[in-house]
């Protein structure tokens, strides 16, 4: 399940602005933002007017982990939306499950996971914003090479767990405890033992994301910020821009200090043997309001 390096881009967000030898972090920054850039971001068909990052803007972003195939595009093995706000100071965050039932436009109905395999980032793109009928603004695509690297260059995170699991030998007792990167990984991967299955996987990514953001913004960090630039590199692609990306280190790092955790509620379903995640009209517009809501849309 290779997905969790979603979050490096957020690490560069986070971390970048911090005070300290500047100069050399904005070229830095520069510098990696130019090698993940992916160009020919066009405005979406749920936006009146285009949304401008210089003008501090609340965005939406689409987070793919995917899980790459060797002569295969993959799927992607997790999808997050972050709905950020410079205004509010504040970012709204849910994982959408990658088994859930949605219209994959020129597919029919099928796992939201899949849109990625059938036509790459923006057929993914458009099939989220068809679940949600909410623009999407932007994306990033990771992958996982060099996750442990960067949580362990950061320190570790901490997390909170709710029960005891073990995982391919690494054991996760209940309570407060402290990962490193390869610990991290295992966390947020696991899924079979949770009762709430990808729901529960879901909480586990957000919680460690919003943790590596947190750490990326520490000042005693900062001193590593070049070691995790340099980790990044061909790990993420976005087509947010580098100057766009140098503004957010700006002017939207305040917003990831109150992050708002959702949860997409549904329920299992098997249809003509396949198993699906459903979720109802009325979970989809109350997601749907909220999304909204946090983007200034109503």
């Amino acid at each position: 399940m290779k997905w969790l390096k979603m979050f490096l881009l957020l690490v560069l967000i986070a971390g970048c602005g911090v005070a300290g030898y500047g100069l050399y972090l904005y070229d830095a920054a520069f510098d990696t933002a130019k090698e993940m850039y992916q160009p020919g971001r066009e405005k979406s068909d749920l936006r009146r007017k285009d949304v401008s990052v210089e003008a501090g803007d609340p965005i939406s972003i689409l987070v793919m982990g995917v899980d790459e195939r060797q002569g295969d595009r993959g799927r992607t093995d997790a999808m997050m939306v972050l709905g950020v706000n410079p205004r509010r100071d504040s970012v709204l965050m849910f994982s959408i499950p990658r088994d859930t039932r949605t219209q994959i436009p020129g597919h029919g109905p099928d796992k939201i996971n899949h849109a990625y395999a059938y036509g790459g980032v923006p057929l993914a793109t458009k099939t989220v914003e068809q679940f949600l009928d909410v623009p999407v603004d932007y994306y990033v695509e990771v992958n996982m090479k060099g996750f442990e690297r960067v949580v362990n260059q950061l320190g570790g995170v901490n997390v909170h767990n709710e029960f005891a699991f073990q995982l391919e030998g690494y054991q996760f007792p209940e309570g407060n405890l402290h990962l490193n990167g390869a610990e991290a990984l295992k966390y947020a991967r696991m899924r079979k033992d949770d009762p709430r299955g990808d729901i529960g996987r879901g909480e586990r990514q957000q919680e460690v994301l919003a943790q590596v953001m947190t750490r990326a913004k520490n000042p005693v960090n900062v001193t590593r910020m070049s070691d995790i630039l340099r980790s990044l590199g061909d790990n993420v692609k976005t087509n947010l821009s580098p100057d766009e990306l140098q503004t957010m280190t700006r002017d939207y790092r305040s917003a990831i200090d109150q992050i708002e955790h959702l949860k997409v509620q549904g329920s299992g379903e098997r249809l003509d043997g396949v198993w699906y995640y459903i979720v109802s009209d009325e979970e989809r517009q109350r997601i749907t309001r909220e999304l909204n809501q946090q983007l200034g849309l109503f």
